[in-house]
């Protein structure tokens, strides 16, 4: 940010009217967007428009009337709360984000899961950050457990077994270091607990906290007070510092593979094996990868993909019930209950969601302290269960971490030789959002199951997991292209 900054009394114009003074701009000297985008800035004191707008999102969430929390509420010591005291702590929450922030925290979610890190949310209530502390909800507790951090179901009750890891409290600003308490009290069922050593300083009720483990340690970087993208456009920034080293060492195993390709594609290699397979086995070769019938990844957990050469949902995958422990035990006592007749065939094609009762009554409810996906018939009729973790499960096995590579066949001396163009890489989904998007209704879940009329035989091609190809990057992180010559 420059130094010679002009006076920043007066207030900055929202982002959307600075963009439509740079096109008036723009039109006025026959300069380019960019250029004019600059001016602005520097009318403003700020060198890059990168710098101006992050001053622009700072000036917006400042606009946010917010209380302010006395620092006699910061603790510098952990407290073992018993829930009698907790009873009350969901009930007393702040009001609703603004729509800003809501818009703020969406695009940083975003912003995360393009970057592929794995993350989960917590809101701090008053009586929370007054008491010092944090129901570990399941969505924490499921991302401790993914990430091998910690464990509650292995935990037993009370202060002798609390555990406490050094974390950081993360802004542009600075990096923090805090004392997180992980513990089950004593009282009642010992509902699992957390805190964070001085975390109203951090935030106020209501915010949205997304934690993301690295080497064994929490760091917290508040959604609604900051804005993950213009962060990584600083020049410098702790958030930014801390995501870089954070996905370079998520992908050091593809930046290896990326590597040997790319030393493989300085010279046509020559098929070791004609037909179809011919590209695969021959990169498998070349690559020290052995030839056998796993279905296990191919390259340390990268899957191999090599070829030669307009529904709005997407199926995600399809997974049946657990029945072992559902009411109805198999599809077609699913299909007997809440089908219908349509024509020469008894049928139950339905869509199933979180947010309402479908016309055969059917809905989601997720239960989060039994990590469990429940069908419900008009609320009150249980129908079938799938466990999260056998959902998350499912995910992770359909969607692998992949190399999709892109070759070009040619003869030469009348063999055929493969050049390697490009490879695109498409990482793992961030499965710990999987049960916060169903509960959410961005996924939802299609029954199709059937009965025909003619042979009386039931068939069932889902059930069908689902959700809209538009919010896949809440999803996904964004695929990757390297061009390899």
């Amino acid at each position: 940010m420059s130094s010679s900054k002009t006076d920043l009394s007066k207030r900055l114009p929202t982002r959307s009217r600075a963009t439509q003074r740079a096109k008036k701009l723009k039109k006025e000297l026959s300069i380019t967007h960019k250029e004019a985008l600059e001016q602005i800035s520097i009318e403003y004191g700020y060198d890059t428009w990168e710098d101006f707008q992050y001053a622009i999102e700072k000036q917006k969430l400042a606009d946010t009337p917010t209380p302010q929390l006395s620092m006699d509420f910061v603790s510098d010591h952990d407290v073992d709360m018993s829930d009698d005291d907790y009873d009350d702590l969901d009930n007393e929450r702040e009001d609703d984000l603004s729509v800003e922030q809501k818009e703020i925290v969406a695009a940083n979610k975003k912003y995360l899961t393009k970057l592929g890190a794995e993350f989960s949310i917590f809101e701090p209530t008053i009586t929370g950050l007054k008491k010092s502390i944090l129901d570990a909800t399941q969505p924490v507790r499921t991302h401790f457990e993914l990430e091998e951090f910690h464990d509650y179901a292995q935990q037993s009750q009370g202060p002798d077994s609390k555990v406490t890891k050094d974390g950081f409290f993360l802004s542009d600003e600075e990096s923090v270091k805090t004392k997180a308490s992980l513990y089950r009290p004593n009282t009642k069922k010992g509902d699992p607990r957390m805190w964070f050593r001085k975390l109203p300083a951090f935030c106020e009720a209501g915010d949205q906290i997304a934690i993301i483990i690295q080497d064994d340690q929490p760091y917290l970087i508040n959604l609604s007070k900051t804005h993950i993208e213009l962060s990584l456009a600083r020049e410098k920034s702790a958030i930014k510092d801390f995501l870089a080293v954070y996905t370079q060492s998520h992908n050091s195993v593809a930046e290896e593979l990326l590597a040997k390709l790319r030393e493989l594609a300085k010279a046509p290699l020559p098929a070791l094996r004609k037909g179809d397979t011919g590209i695969g086995f021959t990169l498998e070769s070349m690559l020290g990868i052995e030839a056998n019938c796993s279905k296990q990844p191919d390259y340390k957990g990268i899957e191999l993909k090599a070829g030669r050469g307009a529904k709005t949902r997407t199926t995600l995958f399809a997974q049946v019930a657990d029945w072992a422990i559902s009411p109805c035990k198999k599809s077609a006592e699913i299909l007997n209950k809440y089908g219908y007749e349509r024509e020469e065939d008894f049928k139950l094609y339905c869509t199933i969601s979180t947010q309402r009762e479908n016309p055969q009554g059917l809905s989601f409810i997720y239960d989060q302290a039994k990590d469990q996906l429940e069908e419900w018939h008009n609320k009150t009729e249980l129908v079938a269960i799938w466990p999260g973790k056998l959902l998350r499960d499912r995910l992770k096995e359909k969607h692998a971490e992949t190399f999709w590579i892109e070759a070009k066949s040619e003869i030469i001396d009348g063999q055929e030789h493969f050049h390697l163009l490009k490879v695109t890489h498409t990482k793992s989904p961030v499965v710990s959002q999987l049960l916060p998007l169903i509960q959410s209704g961005i996924i939802t879940m299609d029954h199709l199951i059937k009965k025909s009329g003619k042979t009386g035989r039931v068939s069932e091609k889902g059930p069908l997991f689902k959700m809209n190809k538009r919010d896949l990057d809440q999803l996904f992180p964004e695929p990757v292209t390297y061009t390899l010559v």
